[in-house]
């Protein structure tokens, strides 16, 4: 089966990145063509193999690249001609990025504290500004008005930082509420345009076995859970688009 289009996830680790992939990237679901991009090849050369394994028919890519935007740009070039992708048109981008920071404010720096910003705000820029560019250089930008179709969706997956910061965590809050207006700003400027952006808020540990007890009891997400839900936001029509999302296991405190 031929792949309906074309996906790209930063921050393809494990256990998300791994859930959220194998949704988009599984010929029974998705049927999406996706490129991971992550710090490390030996963890991309991993969960490659992972996907095509668990996922028959399934064309995966690994890309090492980290937020920095001369990086990524050399990886969306790479992605943009690799023959796997050949012809393809970008349907969906995922920031899914970690950039955990935990310092007692008299702790905290100047420095740290600002290329905290720089790599976690600045990367969800840099990334989104590639995908967006994407998005229109393969679908064209025609408005939704005028009579176009959706271009694609681009998801940003948040925390509850990105509401709320605990002691300890100013850097940290700090980027995540950033990215979070972000994408804010983002689709109110692009929905129009027929991009679908949204900000996904996990609340509760995630963990890769979907079997688990604790997952069927409701205290912890599956990352196939988080994949799943992915995959419905991806396929939303312009009629009606999630902005924003918040997840939780039911038996998470809030």
């Amino acid at each position: 089966m031929a792949p309906a289009g074309l996906a790209i996830l930063l921050g393809a680790g494990p256990v998300v990145g791994h859930g959220i992939a194998r949704a988009l990237a599984n010929p029974q679901q998705g049927n999406l063509a996706i490129a991971l991009l992550a710090r490390r090849q030996e963890s991309l050369t991993d969960l490659v193999a992972n996907l095509k394994s668990q996922c028959p028919g399934a064309i995966a890519e690994g890309f090492v690249s980290d937020t920095d935007p001369t990086n990524l740009s050399q990886a969306f070039e790479q992605i943009s001609k690799h023959p796997s992708f050949q012809d393809l048109k970008l349907t969906a981008a995922v920031y899914n990025v970690k950039t955990p920071s935990r310092v007692p404010y008299h702790e905290e720096t100047y420095q740290h504290f600002t290329e905290h910003l720089q790599t976690y705000v600045g990367g969800a820029f840099a990334f989104s500004q590639l995908a967006t560019n994407r998005f229109f250089t393969d679908h064209g930008e025609t408005t939704l008005a005028d009579g176009a179709g959706k271009k694609g969706t681009l998801i940003f997956t948040g925390v509850t930082g990105a509401l709320k910061c605990n002691a300890n965590f100013a850097a940290y809050g700090a980027a995540r509420a950033g990215v979070r207006q972000l994408a804010q700003s983002m689709a109110r400027e692009l929905s129009e345009k027929g991009l679908h952006v949204v900000h996904t808020i996990a609340n509760g540990p995630i963990v890769a076995d979907s079997a688990s007890a604790e997952v069927k009891s409701g205290k912890k997400i599956s990352a196939e859970a988080v994949g799943k839900v992915y995959l419905q936001l991806v396929r939303q029509e312009p009629d009606l688009w999630t902005s924003e999302l918040d997840l939780r296991p039911a038996q998470e405190k809030f």
